[in-house]
């Protein structure tokens, strides 16, 4: 039987669907299941009764999503003791085994509700086989052994009734609260009383600088006004000033957890070309097995950057600049990556924008913004992201496809322009290193985008063949084509994006006007950003968030060039310039990086 309102009895041995208010009749001594969307639980009766189904005692495993009792008083009881004799018949539902059709796109419907539980499954971008890997097993890692990049099997699917609940638990409990519940949709194999607690630390924030929290806005993430339509998000309130700080704070936090409960140690390998490097470095600093072996272009990056990173002796952190740009860096830590034998032996990890993680932390301060833009779930909002790899302005298509009422992903790219030129033209063009400019936004001095794969992975169906074509084999020839392609429509139509371009002369009419007329001073690459978003302006139907990437202090040289004066320097960075600098040179050669990595593990204890 199932319930429904009505005033049927129970029978031992028939599952029964309980609903808030029903009323049912309890057997003397009979155990009662009672499964909600929200809650599992148990009650006993003492006597034959009448009573309604109250209060229910919830098991950890579910309690990862909302808190809503399912009533009030009642008797419970944990599920101890009496779980062994209804695991076979309540044991799938408990653990999550519920089966959900895929939709077109990799979208799962939830069963139209926020708080279903399911079971989250990764699958390479590059792997027809769709093999499903747990999130805890590609945290630690990077790419797929088969050079792809990992992606949820489905996307979660946000609802009405969740977005309300959750602009309600921003205002009153906080970003990381809110933050805890977004990973638990992409997290099923970590408890959710963890994920808060790693949350928690992770976003640690006051307004008060002598507080010494890891952010210095109670807010994280405080969203202001900038001009007409166009607003900022300040995603650069971290340790080091930049937005990377967003995701590496919670990485550090998942890195030590994960690798506590294995007992193993890890050495991370990554490549930067501006904020990567020291965001992660402060992030992973001191923290017991783990060590960070960071490459950067040599001198490619600002002075106050490399101050940051080189200024560091933690004797974990290992600083290699590369005599090459910055995709050459990148091309070493993949090809590291791919010597199976070299990283299973060394424990190689990940730490760039191509580690899932970072793109999963990203993902809710897309959703933070929405929220304090929004007074109710039919507003839009568009974002403008100033990106060069591709990685931030992913986390926004997710949180789009979720289903986060965004309407258009305005993607800006300064002189190295290989992104703006593909949402123009469908013309994926991959930039030597002779053609890649050094520019006074360095951060995005890209050739390419090493996290393009994931959305033309969406936008081609999830066609894992004919990703591992393109990005596998046409990417090493010079580039791809779409132009032609049916699907290439859905670039605006299906997925809303649009592009522009900035150049120095852009970004210090930018910097100066801001400064000038508006009295804000702004960083280089948010310049990038501003000055799209002007573009679009008058071509969208709503207001327009533009991602801040860094303090202006980063970017001393531009910042003066613009304005003619120096920009502040925030208390914690008074010495940064000053520190002695720990850093290896080292040439374009993966083979030769290993051996330094190698030698570097024999000789350090972490």
């Amino acid at each position: 039987m199932t319930g429904g309102g009505g005033g049927g009895s129970l029978e031992v041995g028939v599952l029964v669907v309980l609903l808030v208010g029903d009323t049912v009749k309890v057997p003397n001594g009979l155990v009662v299941v009672g499964v909600d969307p929200d809650c599992v639980g148990i009650l006993s009766a003492s006597a034959s009764t009448t009573p309604k189904i109250t209060k229910m005692a919830r098991t950890a495993a579910l309690n990862r999503r909302r808190r809503r009792p399912l009533g009030s008083g009642g008797k419970s009881v944990a599920l101890s003791g009496v779980f062994a004799d209804i695991e076979e018949g309540i044991g799938p539902i408990l653990k999550g085994k519920r089966v959900h059709s895929k939709q077109p796109g990799g979208v799962h419907p939830l069963d139209n509700h926020p708080s279903s539980v399911v079971q989250v499954k990764y699958i390479s971008t590059r792997d027809p086989q769709r093999t499903p890997v747990s999130f805890t097993d590609i945290l630690l890692g990077g790419l797929a052994p088969d050079g792809g990049l990992y992606l949820p099997e489905t996307y979660p699917q946000l609802d009405a009734a969740q977005l309300t609940r959750w602009r309600t638990l921003l205002k009153e409990e906080g970003y990381a609260a809110l933050a805890a519940e977004i990973l638990g949709l992409f997290v099923d194999d970590i408890p959710a009383e963890d994920i808060a607690a790693i949350c928690a630390r992770a976003y640690d924030g006051s307004d008060d600088p002598a507080a010494g929290t890891s952010f210095s806005s109670a807010e994280i993430v405080p969203v202001t006004h900038l001009e007409d339509s166009l607003y900022i998000a300040h995603l650069s309130e971290g340790p080091t000033a930049a937005f990377k700080d967003m995701a590496m704070q919670l990485l550090g936090e998942l890195f030590e957890y994960e690798l506590g409960r294995r007992g193993e140690t890890l050495n991370i390998l990554g490549a930067t070309s501006g904020d990567t490097g020291s965001s992660a470095e402060y992030a992973m600093r001191g923290r017991a097995g783990i060590r960070v072996f960071m490459l950067t272009p040599a001198g490619r990056m600002t002075p106050f950057q490399q101050a940051q990173m080189f200024g560091l002796d933690d004797p974990n952190i290992f600083n290699i600049a590369l005599d090459g740009v910055f995709d050459d860096c990148q091309d070493v830590v993949k090809a590291v990556s791919r010597d199976a034998q070299f990283k299973k032996e060394y424990r190689i990890g990940a730490v760039n924008s191509i580690n899932w993680a970072r793109l999963m932390a990203q993902v809710v301060y897309y959703i933070s913004s929405w929220l304090k833009m929004t007074e109710n779930n039919d507003q839009k909002v568009s974002f403008c992201v100033p990106t060069g790899n591709f990685g931030d302005i992913c986390a926004g298509h997710i949180a789009r496809q979720m289903g986060l009422p965004i309407d258009r992903l305005i993607v800006a790219t300064n002189e190295n322009d290989v992104l703006d030129e593909f949402f123009h033209s469908g013309d994926y063009r991959v930039r030597s290193s002779a053609e890649t400019m050094e520019t006074s936004s360095p951060s995005m001095d890209i050739s390419r985008a090493s996290n393009f794969e994931r959305f033309v992975f969406d936008l081609l169906d999830r066609d894992a063949t004919r990703i591992d074509d393109l990005f596998g084999t046409q990417v090493t020839q010079g580039g791809f084509d779409l132009s032609k392609d049916p699907a290439f429509v859905k670039v605006d139509q299906t997925y809303g994006f649009a592009s522009g371009k900035s150049t120095h002369a852009d970004r210090v009419s930018t910097i100066r006007d801001c400064f000038e007329r508006l009295g804000v001073m702004i960083d280089p690459h948010t310049a990038d950003g501003v000055h799209v978003a002007r573009q679009w302006a008058d071509q969208v139907d709503s207001s327009i968030v533009c991602l801040e990437t860094a303090l202006p202090v980063k970017f001393a040289e531009t910042i003066v060039e613009a304005t003619s004066q120096e920009p502040e320097t925030p208390e914690r960075f008074k010495d940064v310039m000053d520190a002695p600098r720990h850093v290896k040179d080292l040439p374009n050669d993966a083979d030769v990086v290993k051996s330094f990595i190698r030698e570097s593990i024999e000789n350090t204890e972490v």
